[in-house]
């Protein structure tokens, strides 16, 4: 059973604002003829554009009072199931439909078949595959051109001519239509997809050696991986040419993954990964108040046991940021360990208050050092974050213990953890980079998370 799909746009790309779909035809063909249709405009929520309206011929006006897409989208969930999802050029069609479903929160997923590319093997030799100009080759009259029905009865007829093709092609004629039209890239591409979930977790491609080539996390690892496919970018498309394979590890947790990719690909340091490769960190920027109580920084070799704001790979890039640091919150180069001198040269310039000189007042220079100690450095010295599980019956936990990140579990949705101690029997990873401690404090910023604090 075929569902041939045609849609008219306001764009020519899925936007909720602008570029949604206002016309939809589905014919229903059972491989002999049509025997069912569903067709409707539909009030995309957003302006029509002239442009638009020339092609089409549908106005505001026209799609006022039609129903909008979530109110047919069980329409077109029922008239699609269970049945090959057919459109000339059908990315177009097929990619749209699942946007608009995605803005609904559904995964829309339907086995594909394009008739210009069937139409290509079956009908070789034609100077252009668009639905006007190969109908009007084959003697097919489209009635209503660029209107959803209109597209989609004349695409029926193409399908009929093919079918029939089909049968007289020797060399055809005992292959599936996905046999027909499949090229090792869509084969390729219909596994990868299908066999990753719409679920929170890390993905790896792999290629013919069962290599690792890319590592990326997503919230949603089906869509993310839609959107490397659907990439113009260069580095996505010589990805994809040797993706041969895909593996995956379901987490539940988007902190999680954040913190699994980053260690992932330190681990195994793919291809097509630019960022987080590095595993040696060099130097790092400590902090500490000296006999005077003035908060003091310094720019040294990294070392695990020192407290520490932010680590780095290289003296460079240490510099750079104490550099930054230094400007930002106007910090003294002699409380810096940058020189011996006081005043530093900073104050002759008038880019220092003059802490160095006992000018500046040491809680007004310390209110500054604090504010960015407390940007660098966690809330609290021992806590979990608490975030959803792999299933409904679970939850998961990403710990913190002296100021820096100590691994991640899971728990039954129901256990409660009394102690820090407690956390080590639960604990699935602990491999510890520097730079865990700064993705933590980042997604701290930017999400409501629930915290247990241990004293």
């Amino acid at each position: 059973m075929f569902a041939i799909v045609d849609i008219e746009t306001c764009g020519a790309k899925f936007d909720f604002r602008k570029g949604r779909i206002i016309d939809i035809c589905i014919l229903v063909h059972d491989g002999i003829r049509v025997i069912d249709k569903f067709s409707t405009l539909i009030n995309p929520e957003c302006y029509i554009g002239g442009f638009y309206t020339n092609i089409s011929g549908i106005t505001n006006d026209m799609v006022k009072d039609a129903p909008k897409f979530h109110e047919v989208a069980k329409d077109i969930l029922s008239f699609t199931e269970g049945k090959i999802f057919v459109a000339h050029n059908v990315g177009f069609d097929y990619h749209f439909i699942q946007d608009e479903f995605a803005s609904l929160g559904y995964k829309f997923k339907r086995d594909t078949l394009c008739t210009v590319k069937m139409s290509r093997k079956l009908i070789p030799g034609k100077k252009s595959y668009s639905l006007g100009n190969l109908c009007e080759s084959l003697g097919i009259e489209i009635f209503d051109r660029h209107r959803a029905e209109g597209d989609a009865i004349a695409t029926a007829k193409v399908l009929d001519l093919l079918l029939q093709l089909k049968t007289q092609n020797n060399a055809y004629k005992n292959k599936s239509l996905f046999q027909i039209m499949s090229t090792k890239t869509e084969a390729i591409k219909k596994y990868v997809l299908d066999k990753l979930p719409d679920s929170c977790g890390v993905y790896f491609f792999l290629n013919d050696e069962h290599h690792i080539i890319y590592i990326g996390k997503s919230v949603n690892m089906y869509t993310r991986a839609l959107q490397h496919y659907n990439s113009d970018l260069q580095k996505s498309r010589k990805m994809l040419f040797e993706l041969i394979n895909v593996d995956y590890i379901e987490t539940g947790s988007e902190l999680i993954s954040l913190l699994l990719e980053s260690i992932e690909i330190k681990k195994h340091q793919p291809k097509f990964n630019t960022k987080s490769k590095a595993v040696l960190f060099t130097h790092a920027i400590y902090f500490e108040r000296n006999e005077d109580g003035i908060y003091t920084f310094k720019l040294d070799q990294f070392s695990s046991d020192r407290a520490y704001l932010h680590a780095y790979t290289s003296y460079a890039s240490a510099r750079e940021r104490m550099d930054a640091w230094i400007e930002r919150y106007t910090l003294c180069l002699s409380y810096c360990n940058f020189t011996d001198n006081h005043p530093c040269f900073h104050y002759q310039v008038k880019k220092c208050n003059g802490i160095c000189v006992e000018e500046e007042p040491v809680d007004q220079y310390n209110q500054r050092a604090e504010e960015l100690i407390q940007e660098f450095t966690f809330p609290h010295a021992n806590f979990m974050i608490l975030e959803k599980g792999r299933h409904t019956e679970e939850k998961s936990f990403v710990l913190v213990s002296n100021y820096r990140y100590a691994g991640y579990g899971y728990l039954d949705e129901q256990q409660t953890i009394r102690n820090i101690q407690d956390t080590a029997a639960y604990l699935e990873s602990t491999m510890y980079y520097p730079d865990a401690d700064a993705i933590i404090r980042t997604y701290l910023k930017q999400k409501n998370c629930k915290l247990v604090i241990f004293p």
